[in-house]
This record gives structure tokens, sequence and C-alpha cells, in this order.
């Protein structure tokens, strides 16, 4: 029996070496075709340099298990979800650490139609048993043609006609996205699309030689920011490493906050379909809620991670989620997240409406300032979260917890909880139109938290 640690509550992610290597992926290919039945399997990864011996490990394991692999080759986590819906598959697998740090890597697994998998325990004991059953090997075929048919999902999501003129600073970080964003640009110039793009970082490299593409770490930011100004952008763009989420700079070069552009597309997406449904996460929420009630929509607000949000997505049936933390779903995209559509459906709003992106945020901005995310390493999670909760719950108007401890004072609130994919605690603080009260109380719950 051998205990595989890599497995977290909704993938997998895992040191190198011992806890995640070849030998361990090739147990969850194999593990998870024989668990799920699955005779067809899309597989990809990013660019990570361990990551093609490790999804060649990934493909062996599922050919000993019979199934046939549809390998994409280099590509971002939603194009393998586009491409198990697309070409019937019964699941995926993308080998890829994200944002992780260059020691880690990891993998990303649906069922058929891109479903997220609810449970991955029956997948983890298996391979950590190894009761393993002897099969016809199964093929390997490429199947990187795809990219054609997800660019043109991606464009139906788009008026090409409502666009105008707008250059636009991309910054790929090193990591997957370059090509993939040159397919739908190059699209979109043959569809007369007014845009004038400027790359950054665009080449992927797995040895990361300007960081790990993180753009939600505040340290990361300027780079992009300075970029935007010296380009003389409109907008910037920046992705993770596999280009799951984007990030969006405004004209200025400011860094605009996850929970915004949530309400953004919320906005976009109730003009199409009123009274529609919006998910969003609990961490922020206050700007949402209102975007949404104005707009004559129905909010609701689901347990942080992909997993969770495309399930919610599906069970409600909504039009668009969205999480603090750059994750957009999209209903008509397999209820999954994408990059590449945010950015786009924000350029068409800019074109629609005549203003810039800071003139489209400034009155929320205004509205409802928060903190961003602030994490911290702690020794006990689950002690300092009721250390928290005993100073502060008595005087708290609502209580939630849905995800970690979330309370309300009226005209500030806080959401508190631990990772599901790293060892830390996260913070979050909202005030209603009162920037200093948000930097009051979070430095009074960094010094109780830092104290231990």
């Amino acid at each position: 029996m051998t205990d595989l640690t890599c497995f977290k509550s909704y993938d997998i992610r895992g040191r190198l070496g011992g806890e995640l290597n070849e030998g361990v992926a090739a147990l969850v290919g194999r593990a998870f075709a024989q668990a799920r039945g699955a005779r067809r399997v899309v597989l990809g990864r990013d660019c990570r340099a361990s990551s093609e011996g490790l999804a060649a490990a990934v493909a062996a394991g599922l050919r000993m298990a019979g199934a046939e692999v549809l390998d994409l080759g280099l590509c971002g986590t939603e194009e393998m979800y586009f491409a198990v819906d697309h070409l019937g598959a019964d699941g995926g697998i993308e080998v890829t650490a994200s944002h992780n740090p260059m020691d880690y890597n990891g993998m990303k697994l649906v069922g058929a139609g891109a479903a997220p998998i609810a449970d991955l325990g029956p997948i983890r004991a298996l391979a950590e048993s190894g009761a393993f059953v002897q099969v016809v090997q199964g093929g390997i075929q490429n199947v990187s043609t795809t990219r054609a048919a997800y660019v043109d999902r991606v464009l139906s999501f788009v008026n090409i006609g409502a666009l105008r003129p707008m250059r636009i600073l991309v910054n790929a970080g090193n990591g997957a996205a370059g090509p993939t964003f040159d397919a739908i640009a190059e699209a979109l110039a043959a569809r007369g699309a007014p845009f004038e793009f400027v790359r950054m970082h665009h080449e992927p490299d797995g040895r990361f030689p300007n960081g790990i593409p993180n753009p939600l770490l505040p340290e990361n930011q300027p780079a992009t920011a300075r970029a935007v100004l010296e380009a003389g952008a409109d907008m910037g763009v920046a992705w993770d490493g596999d280009f799951d989420r984007c990030f969006l700079f405004d004209a200025n070069g400011a860094f605009v906050a996850g929970e915004y552009i949530v309400g953004l597309l919320a906005q976009v997406f109730l003009a199409k379909e009123p009274g529609a449904t919006i998910i969003h996460d609990p961490r922020v929420i206050w700007n949402t809620q209102d975007v949404v009630a104005y707009a004559g929509g129905l909010s609701v607000a689901a347990p942080t991670g992909h997993a969770f949000l495309k399930r919610a997505m599906r069970e409600t049936g909504a039009i668009y989620g969205g999480e603090m933390s750059a994750h957009h779903y999209f209903r008509d995209f397999m209820a999954c997240d994408s990059g590449m559509i945010p950015w786009l459906l924000v350029a068409e709003l800019i074109g629609r409406s005549g203003q810039s992106l800071s003139q489209l945020l400034a009155a929320r901005r205004a509205a409802f300032p928060s903190s961003g995310e602030v994490n911290f390493r702690v020794a006990d999670v689950r002690a300092m979260v009721a250390k928290i909760e005993a100073i502060y719950a008595p005087q708290a108007l609502a209580r939630e917890s849905l995800d970690g401890l979330g309370l309300s004072f009226g005209d500030w609130r806080f959401n508190l909880r631990a990772s599901n994919t790293e060892p830390l605690l996260r913070l979050n603080v909202e005030a209603r139109g009162k920037p200093d009260l948000v930097a009051e109380k979070l430095a009074a719950l960094s010094a109780l938290i830092s104290a231990g």
C-alpha cells in the first residue's frame, strides 16, 4: 500500500520527487481509467520542465488500463476541458502545477463532458492499492487539431462588430498561454477585430526566467503594470501558468481586483439573459451581490474552488460564475473556467460603453473597497480560526460557514479560510464605501493572526 499524499481536495498537487514522480503519475493514469471505466481520455500538459515526462507516464498508465489516449500536447487546462466535451471523451487530465513553486507539479482531472469529479477517493484508493486488472493496452493519438474548434468556441462569446480599436498588452508569463493566444489573435484579425497586441514574456519556457506566472501576487504585478504604461495600452492581460485564470490591468497600470471583474461579467451576462443566476465564491461578496441585485439576477454563493463552482453552475443552470481569484466559469463553456473568454468580454464591454476600464470600475471600487487576499502561515489553522471567531463573533451581525469563517458587521466584513491547495490561512476584508475601515480592520486581524 502506497500513501499518495499528492491527492488534494479536488485535484493533485505535490512536490517533485517523493510526493509526485513519473511512477506516481503512471499509477494515477491507470487508476483514473480503471476506476472510472474510461475508454477514451484527453491528456494535456503545461510547459513546466517536468510536465512532459509526467504526461508521458500518465499516458502509459492510461494505456495499461486499456484506455485510448487523446494527446493534446502543450495546452491550457481549458483546452483539455473543451476537448473532452468536443471529442466525446470519457474524461481528461491536464498535467499542471499552475502557479505553484518550481519544485511542484500536479494534475487536474475531469469526467465526461468536462464535469468535475466530486470524489477522488476511489481513484486514490486504487492507485494506492495497486489492485489493477490486466487488459489489452490502449492506443494513443495526437488531437492538437482541436485548437481551431476551441478558438471558435471562445470567439462565439464575443460580438466582433461591437469591438473598438484597442491596444492590449498581454503577458503570458512564459507559461502555456502564448501559442493559444496567438491562435485566438489570428482568428480575431481574420474576422476584422480592431485590436493591436503587445506581447510580453510570450514564449513558453518551463524554467520561468521571469518568475512563476502568478499575477495574483502583489510582487508580480508591477512588471505588467509598467509594461502597460510603456506600451500606452488601453488594457493589460496577464495569465497564470495554465491560463485558466486571467488578470486585468487598466490603462493606468492599476491591477483590477478579481471581484470587480466578477461584477463586470455578471453585468454583461445579465444584460444578455435578465433574471439569470450568477455564482460567486464567499470570500468577497458585496460588490457582486449589489451588481446582480441591481440587474435583477439571482446571486448564489458556492465554496471556493473550481470543483465546487462548477458543481454549483451545473446544479443551478447559472449563466456565469466567478471567483475573486480570477477563475471565471461559463455555462456555454461546459460550465468550466476560461482565462481567454473574460478579457474578450471586458474588451467588448469597453467598446459598447465607450468608457475605459478604469471608468467602468471607478464607482464599484469606491462603493465596495476590499483588501485583496492576504495569506498567513500558521501552526494550527483550526485553532487560529477558532481564536478569531471567539474575539469577533460576539459583535457580528451575521455569520457564514459555507467556506471558512465569514462575519459581517454592517459596514465591514471579513472571511477567513484555509487554502484547499496550500498550507495557508487566507484573509479577505471588505467594507461599504470606507477604504480606511478596510485598512484598519485588516491591520487588526493581521496582528492577531501573526501573534499566533
